[in-house]
């Protein structure tokens, strides 16, 4: 049962999420584009998955350190607008670069930006969030990105229309700065975060030493938390990545592939707006399991060549609903696995498996798309889901 909160919480909550909202209709903008410019700058669906992989390389290595310093720290909502400066800095890279490696580089900006805002906006739900409401904040806080992921793609269709070939480059680049011009305006809604009262730690507190990220990892259904994030994340990344491959090849426009991203966030909005409801009927745990493996199964219908926009958007809708599902309620399921005063290291740790994920999983699915196509990748993902599925049950 929730429990209700005082309006002055409640308001800044709704702060925290407008800001949420921005970033990632400016992430979500900045990744279809980083496909489109690796093909536009003479990239195969190989180096997409690289270059896809490397915007999660350097949020591998600081996600954990990150995560502690947030418990350390008596105000973080700071690290959340540096987090969304640093990723309008990417965008503007990414605009700006010609070439494979500045890609590379320039998502690795992109992808610490975006890591900085995730840690910090999951570590304030978590440290004044009530505890019977955090299942119930989290999804709020994940819906908000689903808005941002349904709008952003539309934003870059519209921008791209019909553009192919060279014109692809400066209809990107175009995008691009319009997606930094948004990342860095989700620094105003968190004016008012500079009101919540920092969190004040005892002697006793401060020396104590942090608890290693092994411990953590040996609690009950952490271990089967973390590779279900990071299987449903990967797979949204990989649909993200490959989904203009594969809409290519079968004759779709740049402008319907970002309706039907929007689709899928659409999608993953309503269930995690209905989120509150479910958990009424079903368990946290059977809510993982079975939207983990149906994700899987809809990604391999997307990968199979059974039909053109239509036949997709049937899939991706159904596909949405359940990716979104999950995020969620592995958020609300670490927080509560963890310590007192450990919370932002196991959210940390959460993300960073969800960045070795993001790492390993594309660069696997690049190796198996040189071999088969970029179908093969999906078919990859949905293969991890299943096993992230069997895992959780």
């Amino acid at each position: 049962m929730a429990e209700t909160e005082p309006p002055e919480r409640t308001r800044l909550l709704w702060a925290l999420l407008a800001s949420v909202v921005l970033t990632h209709t400016a992430l979500n903008l900045i990744r279809p584009l980083i496909s489109y410019r690796t093909i536009a700058v003479g990239g195969d669906a190989v180096e997409v998955g690289l270059i896809t992989a490397a915007y999660a390389l350097l949020p591998l290595a600081i996600a954990v350190p990150l995560g502690r310093f947030t418990d350390r720290s008596a105000r973080i909502a700071w690290i959340v607008g540096l987090g969304s400066a640093i990723l309008a800095a990417g965008g503007l890279l990414l605009a700006g670069a010609d070439g494979l490696v500045g890609l590379a580089l320039a998502g690795t900006v992109v992808g610490v930006g975006h890591l900085l805002c995730m840690v910090a906006g999951q570590g304030i739900i978590a440290r004044y969030s009530r505890p019977g409401n955090l299942d119930r904040d989290f999804g709020w806080f994940a819906a908000a990105a689903s808005l941002g992921q349904l709008a952003g793609p539309l934003i870059s269709g519209a921008i791209l229309a019909d553009a192919s070939g060279a014109a692809l480059l400066p209809a990107t680049s175009t995008a691009l700065i319009v997606a930094g011009l948004v990342a860095a305006s989700a620094a105003l809604p968190l004016i008012p975060l500079l009101r919540l009262r920092p969190v004040r730690r005892t002697a006793e507190q401060r020396a104590a030493p942090p608890v290693p990220a092994r411990d953590l990892l040996r609690r009950r259904r952490m271990p089967s938390a973390l590779l279900s994030s990071l299987a449903l994340l990967s797979a949204v990344d990989i649909l993200t990545a490959y989904l203009p491959l594969i809409a290519e090849s079968r004759g779709i426009s740049p402008m319907l592939v970002g309706v039907l991203l929007s689709l899928r966030a659409g999608s993953s909005l309503l269930s995690r707006l209905t989120l509150p409801w479910m958990l009424r009927r079903w368990s946290r745990t059977g809510l993982i399991v079975t939207s983990t493996a149906v994700a899987g199964l809809s990604l391999t219908l997307v990968a199979l060549p059974l039909g053109g926009f239509a036949v997709l958007a049937v899939v991706l809708g159904v596909g949405g609903f359940l990716l979104g599902v999950g995020q969620p309620l592995t958020m609300a399921q670490v927080t509560t696995l963890a310590p007192e005063g450990a919370r932002g290291a196991a959210l940390a740790l959460r993300i960073w498996g969800n960045r070795l994920g993001q790492v390993a999983i594309p660069a696997a699915a690049a190796g198996v798309a040189g071999a088969v196509g970029a179908p093969g990748a999906l078919l990859f993902s949905a293969a991890v889901l299943l096993a992230a599925a069997v895992t959780a049950g």
